[in-house]
């Protein structure tokens, strides 16, 4: 794949899309299940770079994996007690789901972990994980004062009893004291300002761990008693991510002549904010034949064009929104109206600064955005045209450019349009097909 996209409006935009299986489950599946005991088949496993590191990781400590292809892996897990140090370093490549998560997890097995990744992971803050961690006991150092990777931990049982305070609603912090928790001598409590993604409570409950959710003063808390033996290994069928099917959401909402059909989309509702930012915003979107699937809300979804009024988001739809942001402000840069968004300074500490990032990016293609310390003010009602767009190796960053040079007037530029392949790596091929008649993606 060249790593330079250039891409145009067409003139109308209609299929069906099959959408890749979500990312953050397909990370817990396979992370879970292999320090449960048993086999476990994994259905709709996503094949992207963010999960191959997660992937390679486990087998690092030992864990028995295989590769089926057509998106099945096998699983034969042995129980936490099957894994060993690994004798490198663990890559865990872009992925800060992978570093966190396995941070919590390696905190309670007995061995020596250093956990490293890529420059732009290694620029992620991880004090917010190494901090509680030490609160549970852990043995655990970072670079920077304990503030950025690498980080190395020394494993061991840990203290139970203990209730940690988060100061962000973030499902990466939350899952990485509830897996370390596993190692304790008694529950975990984890409370956070509001609710974040639920994928690893849903999952543990499901293979034997007492999991139990309270509003408490304001704030959401999850206690995790550890099972009594091993967590039983269960199949998974990985739902398609909402977040990759997000840019599609949005590009259909926005696009004057559009009607497209997105298959197996997940719809836990933890997840649903950026739906329902865009209802609120008067988006046409319907869910087809709702189900359940592994344990996971799953509909398909029908979305066309629509005019769209500009909204203020913030508060509790934040967490639940938070990848999909950058693609709110791309709709308000279209809409009627101001869209606000507020309370995500969160945003700021992704793959690149998402406040900063998804500005340029959308200022190229004329649009009007005012940055804001925790968020940003887009004034709607502009004719977007023609530009040039960095991904900065930031794959939401990519898919924004994308869906904005497809909107604009003119033939537009993707720069580090390669970013996709850590979730989305078939998305350009993806609009190539749906545009191919009109010519609008070329490389």
């Amino acid at each position: 794949m060249s790593d330079e996209m250039r891409v145009r409006r067409p003139a109308r935009l209609r299929g069906t899309i099959a959408i890749p299986g979500d990312k953050s489950v397909t990370h817990r599946a396979i992370m879970f299940n292999s320090i449960a005991a048993g086999d476990a088949r994994i259905d709709g496993f996503l094949d992207a770079a963010d999960t191959r590191s997660t992937l390679e990781c486990m087998r690092a400590l030992g864990a028995e994996i295989e590769d089926l292809g057509g998106g099945v892996l096998v699983v034969h897990g042995r129980g936490r007690g099957g894994l060993h140090e690994a004798d490198n370093v663990l890559d865990c490549g872009n992925s800060g789901t992978t570093m966190r998560l396995l941070t919590g997890l390696v905190s309670g097995l007995p061995m020596l972990s250093v956990l490293t990744g890529d420059d732009s992971l290694r620029r992620r803050p991880m004090a917010r994980v190494v901090r509680p961690l030490a609160q549970l006991g852990a043995e655990i150092t970072a670079r920077a004062a304990g503030t950025l990777p690498p980080v190395v931990v020394q494993g061991g049982p840990l203290r139970g009893g203990q209730r940690v305070d988060t100061a962000v609603a973030s499902a990466q912090v939350k899952s990485a004291l509830l897996l370390a928790g596993l190692a304790a001598d008694g529950p975990t409590t984890v409370s956070e300002p509001s609710a974040s993604r639920d994928h690893t409570e849903r999952m543990l409950a499901a293979m034997g761990a007492g999991i139990a959710t309270v509003e408490d003063g304001g704030r959401h808390v999850v206690t995790l008693t550890p099972p009594a033996t091993d967590l039983v290994a269960v199949d998974v069928t990985v739902p398609g991510d909402i977040s990759t099917a997000a840019v599609w959401m949005v590009l259909a909402s926005l696009h004057p002549d559009a009607e497209l059909t997105l298959m197996n989309v997940g719809i836990n509702p933890t997840r649903t904010g950026l739906l329902d930012i865009l209802w609120g915003m008067g988006a046409d979107i319907t869910l087809i034949e709702e189900r359940v699937t592994g344990g996971e809300p799953v509909a398909d979804l029908r979305v066309r064009s629509a005019r769209l009024k500009g909204i203020e988001v913030g508060g509790e739809l934040v967490p639940r929104a938070i990848d999909e942001l950058p693609l709110v402000a791309l709709a308000g840069a279209l809409a009627e109206g101001e869209t606000l968004i507020r309370d995500a300074e969160e945003l700021r500490v992704k793959e690149s600064d998402r406040v900063a990032s998804t500005a340029a990016v959308l200022r190229a293609f004329g649009a009007e955005v005012e940055e804001r310390p925790d968020g940003m003010l887009v004034r709607g009602g502009a004719t977007l045209h023609a530009g040039s767009a960095e991904s900065r190796g930031d794959h939401r960053l990519a898919m924004l450019g994308a869906a904005a040079g497809v909107l604009a007037d003119g033939v537009s530029t993707i720069v580090g349009g390669g970013a996709v392949v850590v979730s989305y790596p078939e998305f350009w091929e993806e609009l190539l097909r749906l545009q191919a008649a009109e010519g609008a993606v070329s490389r």
